[in-house]
């Protein structure tokens, strides 16, 4: 018998003669190592080795992981950004686990919404809802994505009052929650 010259000879052949080669247990027997192979597929062993290489698989796990390493950051937005914005910036940067900024939509704001303001932040606050219009209007693309919230409080407020503290906390805190 001549040795066969064609892929499909050596095939018929092996199945004629059943020496079909189990690959993975010729390798095991090889190196001495069994592989369990549904355990490969799991999901702890999957992260594990996610991080030990250095990629972020999959994302939502990876935001679950880094939570308590990235704080919040909260842009508030009032009008001129002298008495509410600046009041809920003070409160907020105190708490641990949140970055605050404010800003103002008007021309004459002591600081003026930007469009770096609105992509650093995660959380867009804004006291009124002619102000979340504004942003929605002029950051078209960059405010698409975020999450921005109408807190209703009017400009009847001084810098710091213990009613506006007092309403901030109670109204804000439980949107930094819900977005941690």
């Amino acid at each position: 018998m001549s040795h066969p010259k064609t892929r499909a000879e050596r095939r018929a052949l092996a199945r004629k003669l059943d020496r079909r080669v189990d690959h993975r247990a010729e390798a095991s027997r090889r190196h001495g190592i069994e592989k369990d192979w549904k355990k490969l597929y799991w999901r702890r062993n999957k992260l594990h080795r996610a991080r030990q290489i250095g990629k972020i698989w999959p994302y939502c796990e990876w935001e679950k992981l880094m939570t308590d390493a990235a704080p919040v950051k909260v842009l508030f937005i009032c009008s001129r950004n002298r008495l509410r914005s600046p009041t809920a910036e003070a409160v907020f940067q105190a708490v641990p686990g949140v970055e605050a900024r404010s800003a103002g939509t008007a021309r004459d704001a002591v600081r003026q919404v930007n469009l770096s303001d609105i992509r650093w932040a995660d959380l867009v606050v804004c006291m009124e809802d002619k102000h979340a219009n504004r942003v929605r209007a002029d950051f078209r693309q960059a405010a698409r994505h975020k999450r921005i919230c109408v807190l209703a409080i009017p400009d009847d407020y001084k810098y710091m009052q213990e009613e506006l503290v007092s309403l901030l906390r109670t109204r804000v805190m439980p949107l930094i929650r819900a977005s941690e």
